[in-house]
């Protein structure tokens, strides 16, 4: 039987072709600007808030034309009586216009003791320990506190005289700070009674060659609009009061030669109130500065009466106006009267200007012949002029 052969016919199935998948990649224009945005602003605000976490704070602003004294600071000693004093000082009755001037900032202070450095004080053998605190005495072998708490001068130096003395410091620490900082050791520092911290600063004060005074406060003749201050000694308070109040500002620190009088026009106008007061100052040993916040004051002839070394104050730099070109002209007058008479005391604010304005005089007065000096070195050398 023959073989059959069965072969089917091949089947041509036409070719497909699959759509092959494209992958469609963003645009960088449609997704990279967007980030590029969110970048940007994260950039931005996290520099913000660095900058917010890192600010310094400025310095500490200075009165300007219209802010009077310094802040923490009375208005000063001159504040109610007449246009001038017996030295044709402006006294008490214009409170002073400060010219802007920088600040500074409350810093640690760097002191390096150097050879116008002062004893440590308080020196026992010229304290009083008594219920309300320390207080100065005169040592059992007549050594006295304003002697002992100098700052040295050369007594034979025959040039003339002049003393700069900063008034009003030990309430705002900036202001305290740059006297003690930045005006030479010749200058001479007075510090209010008042202060949680006073005795610090004085003993800043006195490792930086410093000499230093104790302002008194006293009734002005416009009070109580003019307030002179927390214990300050008044006309209508009796003797023993007022002794009792000046004890109080003696006993708040150490290392002081004596006091000035911080306002004070009617109570050193009067001799009944000031006699008990003088007489405390000599039975102390301490000196008195009679700012001479009146023309009438009675302090440097009673001080002289009793034998209370005493100073005078022959201008106020900065009492009216605390500008460049008023405090240079009071200056050249002190300059002036110290060429004329031999000795001169000149009293100022701690605005940044008057430190600035002193600070630069000074570095003159060399070449000029004069001799920078405490308080401590000029009393008992002016007359009552």
């Amino acid at each position: 039987m023959p073989k059959v052969s069965l072969r089917l016919p091949r089947l041509r199935l036409p070719r497909m072709r699959l759509p092959r998948p494209r992958l469609r990649l963003p645009r960088p224009h449609v997704t990279a600007l967007p980030i590029a945005w969110a970048l940007l602003v994260c950039l931005v605000g996290g520099t913000a808030v660095w900058l917010q976490l890192t600010h310094v704070p400025p310095p500490e602003e200075t009165p300007s034309a219209d802010a009077g004294a310094p802040p923490g600071a009375e208005p000063g000693d001159e504040s109610t009586a007449e246009a001038t004093n017996g030295h044709g000082t402006p006294a008490e009755g214009e409170a002073a216009t400060a010219e802007a001037a920088p600040g500074r900032a409350d810093v640690p202070l760097q002191i390096a003791r150097g050879p116008g450095s002062l004893v440590v004080a308080p020196v026992p053998e010229l304290t009083e320990e008594t219920e309300r605190g320390p207080l100065p005495r005169i040592a059992l072998d007549g050594r006295q506190p304003w002697q002992v708490y100098s700052r040295p001068f050369d007594q034979s130096d025959r040039r003339p005289r002049v003393a700069v003395v900063i008034s009003g410091l030990g309430r705002s620490a900036a202001a305290t700070a740059a006297a003690v900082q930045d005006l030479p050791g010749e200058v001479t520092l007075a510090f209010l009674p008042y202060g949680a911290e006073l005795q610090h600063w004085i003993d800043q004060a006195r490792a930086a060659g410093h000499e230093v005074l104790l302002n008194l406060p006293m009734e002005p003749l416009d009070y109580p609009d003019n307030d002179p201050g927390p214990n300050a000694l008044f006309t209508a308070l009796s003797a023993d009061e007022n002794v009792d109040r000046l004890e109080w500002a003696l006993s708040r620190v150490a290392g002081y030669v004596g006091v000035t009088n911080h306002m004070g026009s009617r109570f050193t106008a009067s001799p009944d109130a000031m006699t008990p007061v003088i007489k405390a100052l000599k039975s102390r040993g301490l000196l008195f500065l009679d700012s001479r916040a009146s023309a009438r004051s009675v302090g440097v002839q009673l001080a002289s009466t009793e034998g209370v070394p005493r100073a005078i104050n022959d201008r106020f730099l900065d009492n009216r106006e605390a500008s460049r070109a008023v405090i240079d002209a009071r200056l050249a007058e002190v300059e002036r009267i110290a060429r004329a008479t031999g000795a001169s005391i000149a009293i100022g604010q701690p605005y940044p200007v008057t430190m600035e304005r002193v600070a630069a005089w000074i570095r003159t007065l060399e070449a000029k012949g004069i001799a920078v000096a405490p308080v401590s070195a000029l009393t008992n050398r002016q007359t009552d002029r």
